[in-house]
């Protein structure tokens, strides 16, 4: 999995890399300190030019589900990144956070990898209320930490 020098890379995709996967990979990476696991995680989107009337770096709901959890933001932060392949190939482990939206960009664009990330079911903000698609995503990235740790 990862040396004590280099941890494990878990990489979240989302479309637009704006909401979801920014929110999985920085709750992942705060309850992953937390929990002293050797994995770090990172996102990026399958497809950001969908996300043209995103307005600046990450999704507001994404910092405010990020601050009633208690998990500050602090700036700089960075603007979405799309999905490369050396991105894959440098991750242990690629988790796409709605199947139905994410398998297909995934066929189109990286059809070799398609198959070999895990999806989620976590609908956008034009589908599903925020508060309710974060508590998904939190209880997606839990189960996944106590997975990581009983592997470890």
């Amino acid at each position: 999995m990862s040396t004590a020098s280099q941890p494990a890379r878990l990489l979240f995709l989302c479309t637009g890399n704006y909401y979801r996967s920014r929110f999985a990979a920085i709750l992942f990476n705060v309850l992953a300190a937390e929990m002293n696991l050797t994995w770090v995680a990172d996102s990026r989107g399958l497809a950001l030019e969908r996300g043209a009337g995103n307005i600046g770096p990450i999704s507001a709901h994404a910092l405010d589900g990020l601050a009633a959890r208690g998990i500050p933001v602090e700036p700089p932060l960075r603007f979405p990144r799309a999905l490369q392949p050396e991105d894959l190939h440098a991750s242990a482990r690629v988790i796409a956070l709605c199947e139905q939206e994410h398998r297909p960009l995934m066929i189109e664009r990286f059809a070799p990898w398609a198959d070999r990330v895990d999806y989620w079911q976590v609908d956008d903000v034009h589908t599903a209320e925020p508060a309710l698609a974060l508590a998904a995503i939190e209880r997606q990235v839990r189960a996944l930490i106590d997975h990581l740790r009983d592997e470890s």
